[in-house]
């Protein structure tokens, strides 16, 4: 066997960042080091990893192919590494959630994983769903958390748990009075909603599809509090999940809308990589979120 653990972490690094220096700043080395070391890694096998494509390096087809073989056997090899340290139950988790999830949910699962286990490294990052996306792809988080159905062909995207989206407005706004919309009232309202590509938005885009003209879209936000400060304001209608509305709505501060026939319901979704070694900490955080419902 010619190539080293250490050789393999640098090869992903590099494949993360398409970039040496970024690379050598995340593992603490030199430019110059990790260059010796890819260099060295690829003469041993007279291949090409990387192409250059100006400044930047881009995986070659020999390196696509490796990359996801490569974050398999690391991974295998840390939970080798933690077995011989007699905290294998546990492992390092590394966790992605899109905006909603993470926001209103995420944070009280990690609470009781960290009280469970805690020793365990856990690092959560909170993102747009399409950021997780990509993250869960490119092997830099274990598991998305995400509010819509992802597809892929390197991703499985498995169902969790129901959510209800809810059209809302202030409750200074002329419809805060209305028990009913009518398709009128949707289609005059100034919509104020997240953007493109969102979880939310997607659901959101997909219920109206029905209603022609489209409704107007006034303004779009990248974060779910942005959204309900400008639809407190007065100006205008909006359209989020029950879970970052619940307590606005019991406050007054908010109104929910209802229009009868309008299916704005969706599911939350676990998002792994396909090719991702079945890491046991995985499992323990899949089997808590499902036991618990905040």
């Amino acid at each position: 066997m010619k190539y080293t653990l250490r050789q393999l972490q640098i090869f992903l690094e590099v494949a993360r960042h398409k970039n040496m220096s970024r690379a050598a700043k995340t593992l603490c080395m030199s430019q110059s080091a990790v260059s010796a070391a890819l260099l060295q890694l690829e003469s041993q096998y007279q291949a090409n990893l990387f192409d250059r494509v100006g400044k930047g390096l881009k995986l070659s087809s020999l390196g696509l192919f490796l990359r996801p073989k490569a974050e398999h056997l690391l991974a295998e090899a840390e939970e080798f590494h933690q077995a011989f340290l007699a905290k294998d139950e546990l492992g390092n988790l590394k966790i992605g959630a899109s905006l909603t999830i993470g926001n209103y949910l995420a944070v009280a699962y990690l609470t009781e994983y960290r009280a469970q286990y805690p020793d365990a490294k856990v690092g959560f990052n909170v993102a747009s769903t399409p950021e997780i996306v990509s993250q869960v792809i490119n092997f830099e988080v274990d598991i998305g958390l995400v509010e819509a159905d992802v597809r892929h062909d390197e991703l499985e995207a498995i169902p969790w748990r129901d959510d209800n989206m809810v059209i809302f407005c202030s409750k200074k706004h002329p419809y805060a009075n209305n028990k009913k919309l009518s398709k009128n009232d949707l289609l005059n309202a100034n919509w104020i909603l997240r953007e493109a590509g969102s979880g939310a938005r997607q659901t959101f885009d997909k219920a109206m599809q029905a209603f022609n003209p489209e409704p107007n879209i006034y303004l779009e936000l990248t974060h779910n509090e942005a959204i309900k400060r400008a639809v407190e304001t007065g100006s205008g209608v909006g359209c989020l999940s029950e879970i970052a509305l619940e307590k606005s709505i019991q406050r007054g501060d908010l109104v929910a809308l209802h229009y009868p026939g309008l299916d704005i319901s969706r599911k939350f979704y676990f998002l792994l990589h396909k090719q991702s070694y079945p890491r046991k900490a995985v499992s323990r955080w899949m089997e808590m979120c499902r036991a618990n419902k905040p």
